[in-house]
């Protein structure tokens, strides 16, 4: 491959842009400084068409982190895709997302968020089709059309913000409040964020997007895509607080977090399991938001990314190995041909369970500390606990069915040595996932949070998560004669397994009906009555009528002398009355 490839140029460029990042919000950090960039494209008479930018320490944080994961991504796919014969027609689709993503992300004004928001779905749309088959477009139109709706939600907001006289939304948060406006601004900001991150009762085209090649579920599902409605949510925060909505949201993401967890335990697709874990995580991240720590929202979104991209580097890696199969059930003692890989696996995996000093142990032992401090019913403290535990519980489950258990040779191992490419990129997040969480905990909170509980209820997550391990442990050392207890439990496990039927009501349910809603306006109304009252029947009546008249012209002496005849007995009948 050529020095110079489409990859290497866009790794350096990325990398390059992450370190200016960097810098630039250490900059900002220290100084406590807030940029706002106005450009005016064009002025034509009283119109003028301005772009604005906003940098804070915010933006330029989370650049870095979309940079560094989507630089690695780039690098990863050099090796992932090199059988790949568009490779550089994929690249520049994941360039594009990653420029939407930039755009979302600057953006203070709703007109330049809108068309972030829409590239994101546009382009996500792109990479799910992108190994052309059936399922994948199957799954390519319900991201779509999941989406849709939140884009639908933001076109609303701005027409409604043209009350305001301007889209700038960042100048009118402080004086939105308690306004009617307001609850209209924050009802179509929530489901704008809730379709984008895939909560209740959106969730069903997150797993569906697997379908997609796994660089880009690396970076689309981990730190991009599916955390711009996040990203939405916290900078509209000072907008939501005290409201009803957020109530809602509240409960309705406790429940995606827990339903998550629930459906990866019965999950045997590698990349489902990853990507369900992403929706338990991204549910934490709405309800810690709804709860009003906007800070701990960003904090968790920002390690999640770091170890979530690694997890689906990993996954690819293994998937290549077993010959392109996913299923965990025909796997089992990986970790003797891909140790270096194993090692990551492990790592991102122990990261997001939360073991202490990794990177996913800071943001969330303080966001369920906070919980336990926090004035909230025994329903959200169980939801969160219980979620807690189940992601320790699918963790474990993982971990030994990939790394413990025997060979199961059912898939033909393809046992190579490890590609030291894709080992490199995952290297570089490997490190971000032991260090970004100590790291971003000294540099984005002013003063520690120092918060003091009793020794039972501090202690209350290791408990939880020993309790989930241990389940995790037990459930996979199932051996043949547990089969008959589990068949027991059949009904409730087929339950768990699609998700408490949401595709059913989201995705088939609907979809049956409308469409076949379509198909009889189209027999009906398209090609039958409108067509007969319009373009088809409009056309035979005339020709019928054209016809009698050229019958009528053709100068027949009978048909003459017959209308004349006619035409005088009309005359006389007229002339009587």
């Amino acid at each position: 491959m050529n020095k110079y490839s489409i990859c290497y140029i866009s790794f350096f460029f990325l990398f390059f842009f992450m370190l200016i990042n960097f810098f630039m919000m250490i900059y900002f950090i220290m100084n406590n400084m807030v940029v706002f960039l106005e450009w005016e494209i064009i002025s034509f008479n009283s119109l003028s068409i301005v772009m604005s930018i906003l940098l804070d320490w915010m933006s330029l944080l989370f650049m870095m982190f979309v940079s560094l994961i989507s630089s690695s991504v780039i690098f990863y796919s050099r090796s992932y895709m090199s059988s790949e014969l568009n490779l550089n027609r994929f690249i520049i689709l994941v360039l594009l997302f990653v420029f939407s993503m930039i755009l979302l992300i600057i953006s203070p004004n709703m007109i330049s968020i809108f068309l972030g928001w829409d590239g994101l779905g546009l382009v996500s749309y792109c990479l799910v089709i992108y190994y052309q088959n059936i399922k994948s477009y199957n799954a390519g139109m319900l991201t779509a059309l999941s989406n849709r709706i939140g884009d639908v939600m933001i076109l609303m907001l701005v027409a409604w913000m043209l009350n305001y006289g301007s889209w700038n939304y960042i100048f009118y948060l402080n004086f939105m409040v308690n306004d009617f406006s307001m609850k209209v601004i924050g009802l179509l900001v929530i489901v704008a964020a809730m379709t984008k991150s895939a909560q209740i009762p959106f969730s069903s085209w997150l797993p569906a997007a697997m379908a997609a090649p796994t660089p880009v579920s690396a970076l689309v599902h981990s730190s991009t895509l599916v955390t711009a409605g996040v990203y939405l949510l916290i900078r509209f925060n000072n907008l939501l607080v005290d409201m009803f909505f957020f109530k809602i949201l509240l409960l309705l993401s406790g429940l995606t977090m827990m339903m998550a967890g629930i459906c990866a335990n019965y999950e045997f697709d590698l990349k489902k399991i990853i990507a369900l874990s992403t929706l338990s995580q991204l549910g934490l991240m709405m309800s810690i938001l709804s709860m009003g720590f906007y800070d701990l929202a960003f904090f968790h979104l920002l390690t999640h990314a770091m170890f979530k991209a690694l997890l689906f580097m990993c996954a690819g890696v293994v998937i290549h190995m077993m010959n392109d199969n996913q299923d965990i059930r025909l796997m089992g003692g990986i970790s003797l041909y891909i140790p270096l890989t194993s090692l990551c696996l492990n790592i991102s995996n122990l990261a997001l369970c939360g073991i202490p000093f990794l990177a996913g142990f800071y943001s969330k032992d303080i966001i369920l500390e906070m919980v336990s401090l926090s004035n909230l019913n025994l329903l959200v403290f169980y939801l969160y606990y219980f979620s807690t535990g189940l992601t320790m519980f699918y963790t474990m489950r993982l971990l030994i069915y990939l790394m413990i258990n025997d060979f199961n040779l059912l898939s033909g191992y393809n046992l190579y040595d490890e590609d030291y490419t894709m080992l490199k990129s995952m290297f570089i997040l490997l490190f971000m996932s032991l260090v970004s969480g100590s790291f971003l905990s000294w540099m984005i909170f002013s003063y520690p949070y120092m918060i003091y509980l009793p020794f039972s209820l501090k202690m209350m997550v290791i408990y939880i998560s020993l309790v989930g391990a241990m389940m995790g442990f037990l459930i996979s050392n199932m051996k043949i004669y547990s089969l008959n207890k589990f068949l027991m439990f059949y009904n409730f496990s087929f339950f768990s397994t699609v998700m408490l039927f949401l595709p059913n009501l989201s995705t088939y349910g609907l979809n049956y009906y409308f469409l076949n809603f379509g198909q009889n306006l189209i027999k009906n109304i398209d090609m039958g009555w409108s067509e007969m009252y319009s373009g088809q029947g409009f056309y035979k009546i005339i020709k019928y009528y054209s016809l009698i008249n050229i019958i009528y012209q053709m100068n027949n002496f009978k048909i003459y002398l017959f209308s004349f005849v006619l035409w005088i007995m009309i005359y006389i009948i007229l002339i009587m009355i």
